[in-house]
This record gives structure tokens, sequence and C-alpha cells, in this order.
């Protein structure tokens, strides 16, 4: 029983850090912003998250699309990665789908705009070509 209760406080604790490094996306400095895309795509890339990431994808998805929009370089490649592995954890189902379609201007948009840093380019292709062929309906 107390390894079984351990085990749930482990999980609590660390779904508390994702809550926090998620709210940390909103952030003014782009530093922590960094420092939150950079760990949400460990945890993101380490250990299945659906569940949690259910009822959170819309927020997430938000904040994601401000890091494309009003970051810079390294900032948007973190947000482009951290995209991928959100599609990923959302499957091909509904959610994933909705996932793609709502940012996949934003990222046609960083990847076709020359001032882009390359980084935030490749990494927007890359998003936009992983999240096509998990969560696309439209077969175009």
């Amino acid at each position: 029983g107390s390894e079984a209760a351990g085990e749930q406080g482990q999980e609590e604790e660390a779904e508390d850090r994702l809550k926090e490094h998620m709210d940390n996306l909103l952030d003014k400095s782009t530093k922590t912003r960094q420092v939150a895309l950079q760990s949400l795509r460990l945890a993101f890339s380490s250990k299945t998250l659906s569940e949690f990431l259910l009822e959170r994808r819309l927020m997430l998805t938000d904040s994601l699309e401000k890091c494309l929009k009003k970051g810079k370089g390294e900032e948007q490649a973190l947000a482009g990665t951290v995209l991928t592995l959100l599609c990923l954890q959302m499957g091909s189902g509904p959610e994933g789908e909705e996932v793609f379609r709502s940012l996949k201007p934003l990222l046609i948009s960083v990847l076709t705009d020359s001032t882009a840093s390359p980084s935030a380019r490749q990494s927007c292709a890359t998003a936009l070509g992983m999240c096509c062929y998990i969560a696309a309906a439209d077969l175009e």
C-alpha cells in the first residue's frame, strides 16, 4: 500500500512540475520560456502523458502558438519540437487533429519566413511533416 501511495505522490509531483512549466510558457522572460520548453520537451519524450495532456491541450496549444509567433530563433525551434511531441502524445484521433489544424497555418508561416532562423524553420518543417503524418485527417 505505501509503495502505491509513494508512486501516486511522485506522479502528482511530476504533474505539478509540468503545470508549472506550462504556466512558464507565458512568462515575460525569454529565458524562462525556453527553460520551460526544454523541460516539456524532455517530459513529453520520456513518458506517455496523453491522459494528463488531453484536458490541457488547448491551453498548451495557445501557449505554443504565442512562442511561435512572438519568439525568435531557439524559442521557435523548441516550440516546434514540443508541438511535434504534443501531436505524438495526442495521437491520430480528433484531439491530435485539432492541435495540428490549429497550428498548421503558423507552422507554414514560420517555415516560409525567410527572416526566421534556420533552426526555427527546420523545427517547424519537422513539426509540420510529423503532425501531418500523425494527425491530418485531410489526405491532401
